[in-house]
C-alpha cells in the first residue's frame, strides 16, 4: 500500500449523463477516500469532442452536487491538458517507444483486437497517423482489492496499443495514467469494465518512472438483457428528486448493509452513514451485478 495520504477521484466522460451504474463507481469511490479522511477529486474525461452530450457535463456536476457528493479543489478537464499528452507522445515517438500506425479498421478486421504490428517497423512519419505503443513480451499483475489478482500478458493479449488517434484525439490509457501521477492519485476505485485496461496503465507507469497506485474494481450493474448499464445503452438518468433511496441502493450494491429508513433520510445523511461504515472487504467480488437483484 502507498503510504502516502489517500487522494482518490471519480472520473465521469461526458459522453451522457450519469446513471446507476456511475452512482455505484462514484458512491465506491467518494466512501473510499472519505473513510480514511482523504482527498476525493472530480475529473471530466472529455477527450473525445464528437462523442461528448451537450450539456452533459454540466448535468454530470449538478447530479453530483444534487446526490450530496463534495470534491475537493477545482474540477480538472483533461481537455485543458492537451499540451502534456502531446509533449509526452512527441518524447515516446523520439526514443522509439512508440511509431505511427496507418492501418485502416478494415485492414485489422479478422485480427480479434490483437494488432499485428503491421507499422511495427514501417517507420512511417507521424502525422496523419495513429501512434502506438510498443510493448513487451511480458506478463504484467497486480492484486485488486475486490477482484483479488489479475495478469494479462501484453505481448499475447493486447498487442501495441493506440495512445494517439489518427484523427488526432489522445487515448484513454495514456491520459488517465498521465493524469493521475499529475493529480497524486493514491487509490483508484472505478468500474470492472477497465480491469482489462489496468495492466496497460501498469506499463505505462513502469515506463514514464511514474508511481503505481492501489486498484479497486467494483462489479457493473448489468440491464436484463445483458448490457450494462451505460450511456451508450441510453440507461436512465439519475433522478434528481430520488437521491436518498438510490444511494441506499447503491450502498446495497457495494455489499454494505444501510438500514432501510436512511432512504427517508438527505442525500448528506446516508453519505455520512456510508463513511461511517464503509467495509470495502464486503464489497462482492465479481466483475457484474444484476440490475434486478437490486431492487
Amino acid at each position: 500500500m502507498n503510504d502516502s495520504p489517500y487522494i482518490g477521484r471519480f472520473a465521469p466522460t461526458p459522453s451522457g449523463y450519469l446513471h446507476f451504474g456511475s452512482l455505484v463507481a462514484a458512491l465506491a469511490s467518494y466512501l473510499d477516500a472519505r473513510s480514511v479522511g482523504g482527498q476525493w477529486l472530480l475529473r471530466m474525461e472529455d477527450l473525445d469532442p464528437p462523442r461528448e452530450m451537450p450539456g452533459a457535463q454540466d448535468a454530470i456536476l449538478h447530479s453530483l452536487e444534487t446526490y450530496g457528493f463534495e470534491w475537493d479543489g477545482e474540477l480538472v478537464r483533461q481537455s485543458a491538458r492537451h499540451h502534456e499528452y502531446t509533449a509526452l507522445i512527441r518524447r515516446l515517438f523520439e526514443q522509439g517507444l512508440a511509431y505511427a500506425c496507418t492501418c485502416s479498421r478494415k485492414q485489422l478486421e479478422g485480427s480479434g483486437g490483437l494488432y499485428p504490428g503491421t507499422c511495427r517497423n514501417a517507420g512511417h512519419p507521424d502525422h496523419d497517423a495513429a501512434i502506438r505503443l510498443r510493448v513487451p513480451e511480458l506478463e504484467y499483475r497486480f492484486t485488486d482489492r475486490v477482484q483479488g489478482e489479475f495478469r494479462q500478458h501484453l505481448g499475447r493479449e493486447v498487442g501495441d496499443f493506440v495512445i494517439r488517434r489518427r484523427d488526432g484525439l489522445f487515448a484513454y490509457q495514456l491520459a488517465v495514467v498521465l493524469d493521475d501521477a499529475w493529480q497524486g492519485v493514491t487509490d483508484v476505485v472505478r468500474g470492472a469494465d477497465l480491469l482489462d485496461s489496468t495492466p496497460r496503465q501498469l506499463y505505462l507507469q513502469e515506463l514514464l518512472g511514474l508511481p503505481q497506485p492501489r486498484y479497486l474494481h467494483v462489479p457493473l450493474i448489468i440491464q436484463p438483457d445483458g448490457h450494462k448499464l451505460g450511456k451508450s445503452y441510453r440507461s436512465p438518468p439519475l433522478p434528481t428528486d430520488q437521491a436518498p433511496p438510490l444511494l441506499v441502493r447503491a450502498l446495497r450494491a457495494l455489499g454494505q448493509r444501510p438500514p432501510a429508513e436512511l432512504g427517508n433520510a438527505n442525500p448528506r445523511e446516508v453519505l455520512a452513514w456510508g463513511i461511517a461504515h464503509w467495509d470495502a472487504s464486503s464489497i462482492p467480488r465479481s466483475r457484474t451485478l444484476a440490475e434486478a437483484q437490486l431492487r
